[in-house]
C-alpha cells in the first residue's frame, strides 16, 4: 500500500496488504508484516526444543520446523512483496496443513504407508500447479477446506481428553484463531478507510502474531494427545507459571 521510501526489491508483483510500502527501509517493504513473525519463530523454536529433549516422535519436530520455516517464508514475503516469494509463503501453508492432517489422523489410519505417500505427492503436486497458475482464490479456498478437515478430529481430541490443563490448550487454540481470522479480515476489507485513520492497526501483523500463538498451542494439545495415546502419562506444565508445554513420562521399556 503506497510506497515510501525506494525500493531494493523493485516495483511490488504479489499481492499487496494494508501497511503502507517502504517506510522505515528500502530493504523491507512491510516492516509490521514482516517483523510481526518472529513470535511464531521462537515458539516454534521453543517447540521443537521441548519435543527433542523429550524424545517425542519424529513428526512433532517435523511440524515445528515447519511451522518455523513457514514464518521465515512469510517473512521474505512480506519484505520483498515479490510474486515468487508469495508463492514461498503460500506452499509451505498447505504443506503443513498436510502435516497436521497426518498427525491428526494417522493414528486410526491402518494401511501406515498409504497416508503419507498421498499426503507427499498430493503436496508436491500442488506445489507444481501452483508455481504455474497462480492460484489466488482458489488458493484461499483450498486451504479453508484443508483447515476444516482437522477440526471434527480436533473436537475428538477434545472430548476424549480429561486433563484441565490440555483442555484450555484447545480452547486457547480456538480464540487466538478466531482473534486472528477478524485481524486478517480487517486488514483486507477495510483497507480503504484505514487509510484514511491516524494510525494503521496493523491487523496483518496482529493475524502472524496469533497465528503463531496459534500454532503452539495446537502443537502442544496435540503433543499431549499422542503422548496419552502411547501411555506416556503426561502433563501440562508451566514455565514461570504462564508458558505451557508438556511434560511427559515414558515407561522404562519405551
Amino acid at each position: 500500500m503506497g510506497d515510501g521510501l525506494s525500493s531494493f526489491w523493485g516495483p511490488v508483483t504479489s499481492t499487496d496488504w494494508c501497511e503502507k510500502n517502504y517506510v522505515h527501509s528500502s530493504y523491507i517493504a512491510e516492516f509490521y508484516n514482516t517483523i510481526s513473525n518472529i513470535p511464531g519463530i521462537l515458539l516454534a523454536l521453543i517447540g521443537l526444543i521441548n519435543a527433542l529433549r523429550q524424545r517425542f516422535e519424529k513428526r512433532f519436530s517435523i511440524l515445528h520446523i515447519s511451522n518455523m520455516t513457514l514464518a521465515i517464508g512469510s517473512m521474505i514475503y512480506h519484505a520483498t512483496l515479490q510474486r515468487m516469494q508469495q508463492q514461498g509463503d503460500e506452499t509451505p501453508m498447505v504443506w503443513e496443513m498436510l502435516l497436521y492432517i497426518y498427525i491428526l489422523y494417522s493414528p486410526d489410519w491402518h494401511y501406515r504407508s498409504t497416508m503419507p505417500t498421498f499426503l507427499f505427492f498430493y503436496g508436491a503436486g500442488f506445489a507444481v500447479l501452483h508455481a504455474l497458475f497462480r492460484f489466488g482464490i482458489v488458493f484461499k479456498i483450498h486451504y479453508i477446506i484443508l483447515s476444516v478437515l482437522c477440526i471434527p478430529r480436533m473436537y475428538k481430541y477434545y472430548i476424549h481428553t480429561t486433563d484441565v490443563s490440555a483442555k484450555w490448550l484447545a480452547k486457547l487454540y480456538l480464540v487466538t484463531i478466531l482473534l486472528a481470522s477478524i485481524c486478517w479480515l480487517f486488514d483486507r476489507l477495510l483497507c480503504k478507510e484505514i487509510s484514511f485513520w491516524y494510525f494503521n492497526p496493523q491487523g496483518h501483523a496482529f493475524w502472524h502474531v496469533l497465528m503463531g500463538f496459534n500454532s503452539y498451542f495446537a502443537n502442544t494439545f496435540l503433543m499431549f494427545c499422542r503422548a496419552q495415546q502411547r501411555g506416556w502419562d503426561p502433563k501440562v506444565v508451566h514455565f514461570l507459571g504462564i508458558f505451557p508445554y508438556v511434560k511427559i513420562r515414558k515407561p522404562k521399556s519405551q
